[in-house]
Parts: structure tokens; sequence; C-alpha cells
């Protein structure tokens, strides 16, 4: 057993469903927050910064920091600055995208840019994806937050950062870089912005495809929870399983310190 885990979590399927809490979500934080556990919620999304995810929580019933969330182009942002300190990128995305890319210091420009930059919006524009086509084809990197080909909407499904991707792609016949899951480079920044380790974390998600996949391919031990996506007969359908699978986060509550114990099942 670690000495403490540190817990990275889902944010849709594990902690709410279409802006309502899940049911026992906020037992679950504030006994992670009370015993201070360190913790991530994670989310693909590239739309939101923090500030915004926290006060959207809030009006669910959730007290989540800004500190305590982790998202897919906050993910991105970490790994450009990795690779190319103080560049320049051709964005299409929302505030959550250009504030954390600003936040490292790159320079949003279309003029001869390093990278072009795609993450999730709800504004694309076909002059944009013009643009970021011809950025390509001149040479720029092609990186995108995440592959998820749509996302929800009250009306139903819309087109996503991996489908828009899919399209510039299509014209350039240059694939994206993904960073968000199930690339476990997502689960690795986590861990470091927590200042911790694989062998110190668990994921907890609703997804056998990204969730439980990114974690298993970081090292972390893994937590299936049965309130979003995944049912067990399609985990099973699966090559690989998680550590653990609950109902949902409701069935960890009292148990944050060992997940895994006897007494836990």
């Amino acid at each position: 057993m670690a000495e403490q885990w540190h817990y990275l979590m889902d944010m849709d399927g594990v902690l709410v469903h279409e802006e309502h809490l899940i049911p026992g979500a906020d037992e679950w934080v504030s006994e992670l927050r009370k015993s201070d556990t360190p913790f991530l919620v994670l989310t693909n999304n590239s739309i939101y910064t923090p500030r915004d995810l926290r006060a959207r929580l809030h009006r669910t019933g959730l007290d989540i920091p800004e500190e305590s969330i982790w998202t897919s182009a906050l993910a991105t942002a970490r790994f450009l600055d990795s690779q190319r300190p103080n560049g320049s990128a051709f964005v299409i995305g929302e505030a959550g995208l250009t504030t954390a890319l600003h936040e490292i210091g790159y320079v949003l420009t279309d003029r001869d840019p390093d990278y072009v930059v795609l993450g999730e919006t709800r504004t694309y524009s076909f002059t944009a994806i013009t643009k970021a086509i011809r950025l390509v084809e001149e040479g720029a990197k092609f990186i995108a937050t995440n592959p998820d080909s749509t996302g929800p909407s009250r009306e139903g499904s819309l087109p996503a950062t991996g489908a828009v991707a899919a399209l510039i792609e299509k014209a350039t016949g240059r694939e994206p870089y993904y960073v968000g899951k199930p690339n476990p480079l997502m689960m690795r920044s986590a861990l470091r912005a927590l200042g911790s380790h694989s062998a110190q974390g668990i994921m907890i998600g609703d997804r056998m495809d990204t969730d439980v996949r990114s974690g298993l391919e970081a090292g972390l031990q893994t937590i299936l929870v049965l309130s979003g996506i995944s049912s067990l007969e399609t985990a099973d359908m699966y090559p690989y399983k998680p550590t653990r699978v609950v109902d949902s986060i409701a069935d960890l509550v009292g148990s944050s310190a060992d997940p895994f114990s006897a007494t836990a099942e």
C-alpha cells in the first residue's frame, strides 16, 4: 500500500452528470479535503478555465478549488512549454485554451506560428479551419487538446475536437498529436502538478477507452465507476480491466485511505 493515495478523477460521469451532482460526490470530495488527500479533477474539455469550472461545479454543490482542476488545455500548455518554451501558436478554441497558453508565455498569432493548436469550441469557424489547414501545410506543427469526436448537448451530439481535427488531417495529410486522454501524458502532467508519482496514483473514471486506459498506461491503479458511460457488459469487452469496479463514487466514501482493502469491497 502507498503511504498516501493521490487521486485523479474524471469529472463528467464520476462527479457530475449534465450539470447535476452524482449522489455521494459531495461527500467524497469533502472526505478528501478534510483528510488533506491530494487530488485533481480532470476533464478533456478545453473550453473552460479552472476558475470557470470551479463556479460551474459549485452550482452543483461541489466545493473544489481552482488548483484542484486539471484540463486538457492546461496539459496541452504544459506539453508545449516543455517542447518549445515561449513559442507561438494559431489557436482554435475558447478561453480555457487561450488563457493556458498565455500563462506559459505563448504568443497567439496567425503569422508563421510554431504550432496550430485545436481545442474545443461551440463556434467552429470555416475561415479559422481553412487558416489552420494552410498553416499546417506551410509547416506549423499540429496539436489537438483531445480526440473526443462528439460532445453532449441538450439537443444531442455536437462535433468536438476530434471531428474537426479529422477534417484538418484529411485536408493536410498531417495527423495531430493529441495531448488529452487517453494519452497517458495527461495523467503524468497531472501527477507532476500534484507533486506525485504513479506508484501513489489512482485514476477514477467512467470510461474504459479513455480514463482506465490512460490510467493503466501511466502506471496508476484504476477504479471504474458505472455511473457514466461504461457498464459491466461493455467494460468486459476490453482486453484490459480496472483495479476495481464500483457502482458510483458513493461506494468509495469512507475508504479514501485504502480503497482496495477487503473492507472497501
